[in-house]
């Protein structure tokens, strides 16, 4: 018996294991990628420089969405990371709409702050378009790279799998992003640019690498409590 389960369990190990999304889980983590992405695109208007190093506002953010894709795309595979990528792209978009409909709206007389509103949120459509084209395109990629090295690989390998697609989907998001939103806060010149698109790719890419075992035990959390997982005995492999 102890055998015949052993040899079940490295059978299991060798095909990948996809969730159903129906649990309230995938839900939670997709409201979370959806706030990150919209408060990121709010934040990335702001430019920000810390000595040499310049970056946005959003930089601390963006990873966390980036994160968030890699337990949906690893515990419910590529349809559901493609739905989750499209839904925060909508939201997003819907936010920007908001923001528009806001901006245009007429001023009370006794409302000073016009002004200011138009310049946080005002430049903001521009931001919405590099990050939804970067994450569309970014996370399409991450998603897509880390299902098919699951598929390849099956639950083995978890944290190569999340460092290689990471650093793939983070690639094309950030020079997407970069080339469209540098002149939005105010990058005009080529090595300013160059630093930009560098410092964002190292930094998004280091950030995630660095939270690969936080992620690697938020992928566990989630595994442990799915039914397909908890039904092939694998709650707590990858």
């Amino acid at each position: 018996m102890g055998a015949s389960n052993a040899n079940s369990l490295t059978e299991h190990r060798s095909k990948a294991i996809f969730a159903a999304t129906g649990s309230p889980y995938f839900s939670t983590v997709l409201a979370l990628m959806a706030t990150v992405v919209i408060l990121s695109n709010i934040g990335a208007s702001k430019g920000v420089a810390f000595g040499p190093i310049i970056t946005d506002g959003g930089f601390f953010l963006f990873p966390i969405a980036y994160i968030l894709g890699d337990v949906i795309s690893e515990v419910y595979g590529f349809k559901a990371a493609r739905r989750s990528i499209l839904v925060t792209f909508a939201l997003a978009i819907f936010a920007v709409v908001c923001f528009w409909i806001m901006i245009a709206l007429p001023s009370a007389d006794f409302y000073d702050g016009q002004q200011a509103l138009e310049r946080t949120l005002g430049p903001v459509w521009q931001i919405v378009l590099a990050s939804v084209l970067g994450f569309l395109t970014g996370q399409m990629a991450n998603a897509w790279v880390l299902v098919k090295l699951k598929e390849r690989f099956g639950e083995r390998g978890l944290i190569g799998r999340l460092i290689g697609s990471s650093g793939v989907g983070e690639f094309l998001d950030t020079l997407i992003f970069c080339s469209i939103a540098a002149s939005v806060i105010g990058i005009a010149d080529a090595a300013s640019f160059i630093n930009y698109v560098v410092v964002g790719f190292v930094y998004k890419t280091g950030v995630e690498i660095i939270f690969v075992p936080l992620t690697s035990l938020v992928i566990r959390w989630f595994k442990r409590r799915e039914p397909g997982y908890r039904d092939a005995g694998l709650q707590g492999q990858g």
